[in-house]
């Protein structure tokens, strides 16, 4: 098999793969394995314009669910787990986390006494705004690498296909 260019490190397990068990079709790790290292790359790539705000991913994602809220900016923890995809374990300690870096603060619900509410706080506020133009003008960096059609071919098919493997109604609105 001749190539024009060398081969990327997932043609290199294929080719492993076709050696080893040249019965198996090994083709889908072709989209499925550069679909997984590009992801690793990205995120590598996202933390760390969260990291010049001090922001771990996590905490950038439940800023964002709070930001996105609008006026007053405010949920409670079960809805911020629900909107950025993690168990309310996990949110709690993202919650602490912001509320002792003054981000967010905790109050009881007024309609339920036993409910909590989070709300940014006007330092958190200004900080994901400036925290999330950067991370914006990042993701254009990075998509900027296709040319305007490639990105839009690949946006079409990415929504084709997450829509195909995730059920309706699945994906709340985690997109930052």
């Amino acid at each position: 098999m001749e190539h024009d260019e060398p081969l990327d490190h997932v043609a290199r397990i294929q080719a492993d793969w076709r050696r080893e068990r040249p019965e198996l079709d090994i083709a889908p790790q072709g989209v499925i394995g550069r679909l997984h290292r590009l992801g690793a790359r990205i995120t590598e790539e996202l933390c760390l314009v969260y990291g010049r705000y001090g922001l771990s991913e996590g905490e950038f994602d439940v800023l964002c669910a709070l930001r996105r809220a609008g006026e007053p900016y405010e949920r409670a923890p079960g809805e911020l787990a629900a909107h950025t995809m993690v168990t309310t374990g996990a949110m709690t300690k993202r919650i602490d986390r912001l509320e002792r870096a003054g981000l967010v603060t905790r109050r009881r619900s007024h309609d339920d006494q036993r409910g909590r509410i989070v709300a940014l706080t006007t330092p958190g506020h200004d900080l994901i705004d400036e925290a999330f133009a950067a991370h914006m003008q990042n993701e254009r960096r990075l998509l900027d690498l296709l040319a305007p059609a490639e990105a839009a071919a690949l946006e079409t098919l990415l929504k084709t296909w997450l829509a195909r493997v995730e059920p309706p109604g699945a994906s709340a609105d985690r997109r930052h």
